[in-house]
């Protein structure tokens, strides 16, 4: 597939998806805050330019499939807004029926497989899913992301070892952060660039901007070329930045309020508004319309999650796996 042109178009809908992704993460940390959402709530703010730009290098029909900071990759493949928020809050409208909260977010219909909550558990799934659509002939390729921690796992490298030996059309991507949970990568390994991971299986593997989507979009097309065209797997490292704690009960004793204000200064949302104004894509009137649809679509989403019901204690009962013939030898 050649190169998409990055247009005035494109970079109008990546303020409006990125703002709507920063928003609802804000308006879920309010909700916690309240005690309407229970558990554990991982934010995306900060990383919303990795999300843009790796949806912009899709074709439809191609994969994904994430960690638990998962609220607002489901949306960017085309999910409604307000089945996550339902989720978030247990509701029985969510896109996991209320049976997943924040760290389970799927949607098979737009080609979301999770939302895990084991950290790497997710690795060898994607590689998987990428299995299936190669041995079936189809022409789809799997993003597998992965944070920074999770690269520490070791079916990260029997994953890798699988995917370059049978070719398969996946890419994985490592969104570096700088911390797993509040161990920073220098503290974690004996080295800091996490894309050379790769080199020992002889995998392509290069490191990205994750702060600007159209350095995202140009690192992760190659790859899904690549991958599309039969020429098998790509690790990539792109480099991040959370503006919020690991979790909403992160206290970050590791990091400073200085640290925080200098990736600030590089926003990807303030960078691709700057972009739109400098080139005159739109006036402040058009900009605040924007605006005002985010903010109309959360109260949408709010509104729609607080009206659902909870799920009756029978659905405990459902989706649930049953082997009649279990044991298989019946010795009684």
């Amino acid at each position: 597939m050649p190169k998409k042109p990055i247009t005035k178009e494109v970079y109008l809908k990546w303020y409006e998806d990125m703002l709507l992704w920063r928003k609802f993460e804000d308006k879920a940390a309010a909700l916690y805050i309240q005690q309407k959402i229970r558990g554990f709530l991982h934010l995306y703010n900060g990383q919303e330019a990795v999300l843009a730009g790796c949806l912009y290098a899709l074709e439809p029909g191609d994969r994904m499939i994430s960690g638990y900071r998962c609220h607002v990759q489901p949306i960017g493949l085309g999910l409604h807004p307000k089945f996550v928020m339902a989720e978030l809050l247990g509701k029985k409208t969510g896109c996991s029926k209320g049976n997943g909260g924040s760290m389970h977010m799927f949607s098979k219909e737009h080609n979301y497989f999770g939302g895990h909550g084991i950290v790497g558990g997710q690795i060898p799934l994607g590689a998987g899913i990428a299995f299936a659509d190669k041995y079936l002939n189809r022409p789809h390729v799997t993003l597998t992301f992965m944070g920074d921690g999770a690269v520490r796992q070791g079916s990260l490298h029997e994953t890798l070892n699988m995917a370059m030996m049978w070719k398969l059309p996946v890419v994985f991507i490592v969104e570096n952060n700088g911390y797993a949970m509040g161990t920073s990568v220098e503290r974690s390994a004996n080295h800091t660039e996490i894309w050379k991971l790769g080199l020992g299986y002889e995998m392509p593997c290069w490191q990205v901007n994750g702060m600007n989507p159209v350095d995202v979009y140009e690192g992760v097309w190659e790859a899904i070329d690549n991958a599309r065209a039969g020429k098998g797997p790509s690790f990539i490292e792109i480099k991040t930045y959370r503006f919020k704690g690991h979790s909403m009960s992160d206290a970050q004793h590791y990091r400073t309020k200085e640290e925080v204000a200098e990736y600030m200064k590089v926003d990807p949302l303030t960078q691709v508004l700057n972009v739109i104004k400098e080139n005159h894509w739109a006036t402040d009137p058009e900009i605040e319309a924007i605006e005002e649809r985010v903010k109309n679509l959360i109260n949408e989403c709010v509104e729609f999650a607080e009206n659902s019901p909870f799920p009756e204690p029978g659905q405990l009962y459902e989706d649930v796996y049953v082997q009649k013939d279990y044991p298989f030898i019946n010795i009684f």
